[in-house]
């Protein structure tokens, strides 16, 4: 096989939603914590903080503003972590899992439950196709690969026993109970 199937290229600089332009209700609603997220990637604390800094996975509900501040990942996120998690463990470098979670950002990837990473070592691949695995693999460039849809459902099963952050919740005090009650009686 001369040319990789779906070879993974970054364009620099673009800041583009990771799998699809616009984030489902439940996304915008339900946001896990930083200990949160990096427990069901799977993670330490630390790397999650070190991912956050250089850019590679970032939180995109809310990022950290200061010291004492939480972040609030998206579940989306939390796959994402979870992901290159298992690049990382698999040895692929992480310059290659830069480029790859920057190319699965440019492709806005919709139905993630078809992808299936591969890597040869060198160059990361999204395969939507058991053709696509099959090529690969019969080339001799498939050396492993991810199943994304596999891991989107374990992180789904491990975050249902996890605490969430409901971004529309209740005021705590009863001054405020007090102030939101009479906003929404003349709204």
């Amino acid at each position: 096989m001369d040319t990789p199937v779906n070879a993974l290229v970054a364009q620099p600089d673009q800041q583009l939603p990771l799998f699809g332009d616009v984030p489902s209700d439940h996304e915008t609603e339900i946001g896990y914590r930083g200990p949160v997220a990096s427990r069901a990637a799977g993670i330490t604390y630390r790397q999650l903080d070190y991912w956050d800094r250089t850019q590679l996975v970032s939180p995109s509900i809310k990022g950290a503003t200061g010291s004492g501040s939480q972040r609030l990942y998206s579940f989306r996120d939390v796959l994402m972590l979870k992901v290159v998690k298992r690049l990382l463990d698999t040895g692929v470098s992480l310059q290659q899992i830069r480029t790859a979670v920057g190319a699965l950002r440019d492709r806005g990837i919709e139905d993630l439950t078809s992808i299936t990473l591969m890597s040869d070592g060198a160059s990361v691949y999204a395969c939507t196709t058991e053709d696509e695995v099959i090529d690969l693999i019969k080339g001799g460039q498939g050396v492993f690969g991810i199943a994304v849809g596999k891991v989107w459902n374990e992180v789904q099963g491990t975050l249902a026993e996890l605490p969430t952050e409901h971004l529309h919740t209740q005021p705590v005090d009863e001054l405020a109970q007090l102030r939101d009650a009479k906003l929404r009686a003349v709204s």
